[in-house]
């Protein structure tokens, strides 16, 4: 008898996708407080390296259609957020959306911009860890996303209280990964143009 005729889940999705996987179709990327004023103090990234992960993490969410949401701080003068130049270099210029709370997931129209993808996974990138990247995460993860903080893409205030940050992350159902396994894991076939591109920025992070 053939066995998938006892198994019609198999013969429906003979290789199902794994909870722990990221599925890019799924996902969409919140970048928060990238802004000046604010990536200069990361301590537990270089800011050159925190860049370079930024930019290679817009590049991905391009080549795979990922969308990607802004969040920001206004100055104390009402001023918008000046965001770092290597997401719209990848991705042109997205709107940014400015908060009045440490988790954006806090501010209605952040939140609705992330449930209009219709997406399920969240991909964080961020600065600090401590705040701008911990809370939505808790707070994603209490509403049912997939979360996980693309670690080289963060900078914290120190090891201390980044390692804190990601404990309570991972405690509450997310999880971290980095933008070298994200281009890995989401490349698929290497024979394919989008896998060769991917494939060219995992490259190219490792010999920065």
């Amino acid at each position: 008898m053939n066995p998938e005729k006892l198994n019609p889940i198999a013969q429906r999705n003979p290789m199902p996708t794994p909870d722990s996987r990221i599925d890019p179709s799924d996902s969409v990327i919140l970048f928060a407080d990238l802004q000046a004023g604010i990536v200069e103090l990361t301590q537990t990234n270089p800011l050159p390296r925190l860049k370079i992960a930024v930019a290679s993490l817009a590049k991905l969410a391009k080549i795979f259609d990922m969308p990607a949401i802004v969040s920001g701080i206004q100055g104390e003068d009402g001023s918008p957020a000046t965001i770092v130049p290597e997401i719209a270099e990848a991705l042109g210029e997205l709107p940014t959306h400015h908060r009045t709370t440490c988790d954006s997931f806090l501010n209605a129209e952040i939140l609705a911009a992330i449930e209009a993808t219709g997406r399920k996974t969240l991909l964080i990138s961020g600065v600090a860890t401590e705040l701008a990247v911990q809370l939505p995460a808790l707070t994603a993860s209490d509403l049912g996303y997939k979360v996980f903080v693309v670690v080289d893409a963060c900078g914290g205030m120190s090891e201390r209280t980044e390692q804190a940050a990601l404990a309570r992350i991972a405690h509450a159902g997310g999880t971290t990964v980095s933008v070298m396994t994200l281009a890995g894991e989401i490349s698929g076939d290497f024979r394919d143009p989008k896998a060769q591109q991917a494939i060219g920025i995992l490259y190219a992070m490792a010999q920065a």
